[in-house]
C-alpha cells in the first residue's frame, strides 16, 4: 500500500450491495469465497445502504477479523442534522464510533474521506484523523475522489504539522474512465500512495452484459435509476468495449476478467475493488487474478482507450527533446 508496510490483495472485495441487494446469507457466501481465493482486503462505507452494508459485513466477518484489512469511509449524510455529514471533527468522531459499532470491530484498518468537503478546513479533518490513529481506532488514513491539487495540499499539511498522512487514494478508474492518469496517478506515484480503484467495470458497462451502443438494460442497476457513470465515459467508450470483447474471445476470458486485469496491469495500481450481488458473479471476477494481460493485446487496449493529452501536457511533453536536440558535441 504505497510507502506503508500494509500488504493487501490485488483484488479488494467491495460490499456496497451488502444488506440491500445482497442478503446476509449471500454476503457470508461472498466473504467466504473471497477469503478462500486469497483476498484479505474488504471495502465498505458508512453510507452504503444507510449503514446496512457495514452491519451485514460485520456479521459476515465475525471470528475472522484479524486476518482481514477492513476499509470504510465517512462523509455522506447519516442523518438530517447539519453535523451529520462532512469532515468536521464532530462528524468524524461520531462517524467512526458508529462504524465500529456496526462492523462489530475495535479498529478500522483504512479510513477514507469519501468525498470533498469544501466547508471544513483540511487541517481540522487531518488533526481529527491523526487523533484517531493515535487512539488506535484507525490504522491508516486515506481519501477518495479528491482533485490533484487538493490531494497535494492535504499531504503538505500533514507533513508540515506532523500529522498522519494519507497512505491511499481511491479513484474511479477503468478502460472507459482514465482521467486520473493525467494528474492523480503521477501524484500517487511521486508521493508513494497506494491506489485502490472503484468501478473498474464502468458500472457494469465492461462486464459483458452490454453491447456497444447500449446504456440501459432491464434488470440491471442502469434500469433502476442507479447513478450509472456513463457521464464520465470517454467519447470512444463503445469502441473500447468492442476491443475488450475481442480480447476476451482471443484469450477465452470474459470481458469482465479482461477489464479487471487491464486495471491491475497499469502503473501505480495497488488493488481493484470487485463487487458482486451474488457469489456466482464474484466467482467470474476472481478469475482476473489468474492470468496476465501482456504484449499486443495489452497494447491494443491501451491504445484504443488512451485519452488525448491536455494542456499543459500537450505542450510540454516534448520539451526535453528540444533541450536534447540543442546540445552539440564539443
Amino acid at each position: 500500500m504505497g510507502r506503508a508496510g500494509l500488504k493487501v490483495s490485488e483484488l479488494c472485495l467491495g460490499t456496497m450491495t451488502f444488506g440491500t441487494g445482497t442478503d446476509e446469507q449471500e454476503a457470508r457466501r461472498i466473504v467466504d469465497m473471497s477469503i478462500d481465493a486469497g483476498i484479505n482486503f474488504v471495502d465498505t462505507a458508512n453510507s452504503y445502504g444507510g449503514g446496512q452494508s457495514e452491519l451485514s459485513l460485520g456479521k459476515a466477518i465475525s471470528g475472522r477479523r484479524d486476518s482481514l484489512v477492513i476499509a470504510t469511509k465517512f462523509f455522506n449524510p447519516m442523518g438530517s442534522g447539519p453535523n451529520d455529514s462532512g469532515m468536521s471533527r464532530l462528524h468524524i468522531m461520531q462517524a467512526v464510533e458508529a462504524s465500529l459499532k456496526r462492523l462489530e470491530i475495535d479498529y478500522i484498518d483504512l479510513y477514507y474521506i469519501h468525498h470533498v468537503d469544501t466547508q471544513t478546513p483540511l487541517e481540522e479533518m487531518l488533526r481529527a484523523l491523526d487523533d484517531l490513529v493515535r487512539q488506535g481506532k484507525i490504522r491508516y488514513t486515506a481519501c477518495s475522489n479528491y482533485q490533484g491539487w487538493r490531494l497535494m495540499k492535504a499531504l503538505w499539511t500533514s507533513d508540515r504539522h506532523d500529522l498522519a498522512r494519507f497512505d491511499c487514494y481511491q479513484p474511479q478508474y477503468s478502460l472507459v474512465v482514465r482521467d486520473i492518469e493525467q494528474e492523480l496517478i503521477p501524484i500517487c506515484a511521486s508521493e508513494s500512495l497506494g491506489v485502490v480503484v472503484w468501478s473498474p467495470l464502468g458500472g457494469g458497462f465492461l462486464s459483458g452484459k452490454y453491447k456497444p451502443g447500449q446504456r440501459i438494460l432491464p434488470g440491471t442497476r442502469s434500469a433502476d435509476a442507479w447513478a450509472y457513470p456513463d457521464t464520465y465515459f470517454a467519447a470512444n467508450a463503445d469502441e473500447t468495449l468492442q476491443a475488450v470483447v475481442d480480447v476476451g474471445e482471443t484469450l477465452s476470458r470474459t470481458p469482465a476478467q479482461v477489464a479487471l486485469r487491464w486495471c491491475l496491469e497499469q502503473p501505480a495500481i495497488t488493488s481493484v475493488i470487485v463487487g458482486a450481488r451474488t457469489a456466482e458473479q464474484l466467482r467470474d471476477n476472481l478469475q482476473a487474478a489468474s492470468f496476465r494481460l501482456e504484449g499486443d493485446l495489452l497494447e491494443r487496449l491501451n491504445a484504443v482507450s488512451r485519452l488525448p493529452d491536455r494542456y499543459p501536457e500537450s505542450m510540454e511533453k516534448s520539451m526535453h527533446e528540444r533541450r536534447d536536440s540543442a546540445v552539440t558535441d564539443a
